[in-house]
């Protein structure tokens, strides 16, 4: 569970890291209507930002999870160049139960398809869809994947039951990311940034415990830990690349216990560090306000691209 958490939050964080430039993310009414209510966390990216740099394409190969590398591959085979018909790209990382952590990943592409060349490729290639009510789900060969456009300009893609359960959610059987309040707060936060997530409580645990390592089993972070309300980053890519995550905690006592053990966390891995890593750590600021935790991070796009060739960056991917 903790490995598709951090493969959909780094794979889609690190796909606009080096993008220069970039125009808001934000998800279109018909992409926000089909992701399911229990959200741990979602990303967000410009994707079509991208594809004007090399860097970033490549980057992209290195750090995408095979399973996504074969769904990519698979869409161009049917007729879609996802350099120039995508124009956002989101992953949504849910729970699908209230009372367990099992999780699923669906995927939500938005842009201008050539939806009636696609599906002639399809029945040229005999590919049968499976309907849901009156959708069309498209399995995807040999990728365990399927897709269905929601409309000309969305589409759904993933497992084939994380896509039916998307699918319930836009027919208003299930409920949906736009009854969860907390987390539409915290999207209209941060959606104006290229590239943007927000995760629940749970997804802010796992985070916070991953980012602190050994730091996070202390007693300071267990009681403090269930006061963790939830969270969320943008990213600017004007200028350099800069990062903002804010953490919601409920009280000041909680954001400034955390807030001391992330600064102890960056003091001890600067000493083990390479020096990109020690200049990055640098950038980094930590502060507290009433109940809020802030990270600011701010670095050169040379530093960082040196950065990403570090052992602390390939640690993070793998």
């Amino acid at each position: 569970m903790l490995r598709n958490f951090v493969q959909v939050s780094v794979s889609a964080l690190f796909l606009g890291m080096v993008v220069s430039s970039a125009q808001a993310a934000q998800l279109s009414g018909d992409a926000r209507a089909a992701i399911p209510h229990d959200v741990q966390q979602l990303v967000v990216i410009d994707y079509r930002a991208m594809q004007n740099s090399n860097s970033a394409m490549e980057l992209r190969d290195r750090v995408m999870p095979p399973d996504l590398k074969q769904f990519d591959e698979a869409l161009r085979k049917s007729g879609l160049n996802d350099n120039h018909d995508v124009d956002q790209l989101a992953f949504a990382l849910y729970r699908t139960s209230t009372s367990g952590d099992q999780l699923e990943t669906v995927g939500i592409a938005q842009g201008q398809f050539p939806v009636s060349d696609i599906m002639a490729n399809f029945r040229k290639q005999k590919v049968v869809p499976k309907l849901v009510r009156i959708n069309k789900m498209y399995p995807l060969s040999k990728t365990g994947m399927v897709l269905c456009f929601v409309d000309a300009s969305t589409m759904v893609f993933g497992s084939p039951e994380s896509v039916k359960q998307a699918l319930n959610v836009r027919d208003g059987l299930r409920p949906g990311l736009l009854t969860n309040q907390p987390m539409m707060d915290a999207m209209h936060i941060v959606d104006n940034e290229p590239l943007w997530s927000i995760l629940d409580k749970k997804g802010t645990e796992i985070m916070m415990k991953q980012v602190l390592g050994e730091a996070g089993s202390v007693t300071d972070f267990e009681s403090v830990r269930k006061r963790l309300e939830s969270s969320w980053y943008g990213m600017n890519f004007q200028h350099g690349v800069k990062f903002n995550l804010t953490i919601a905690t409920g009280d000041t006592f909680a954001a400034a216990t955390v807030s001391s053990l992330l600064t102890a966390a960056v003091l001890y891995k600067k000493l083990s560090g390479s020096e990109a890593e020690k200049q990055a750590l640098s950038a980094t600021d930590i502060s507290s306000s009433g109940g809020m935790l802030s990270i600011h991070f701010a670095t050169s796009d040379n530093d960082f691209n040196s950065l990403l060739k570090s052992s602390l960056f390939q640690s993070m991917v793998h």
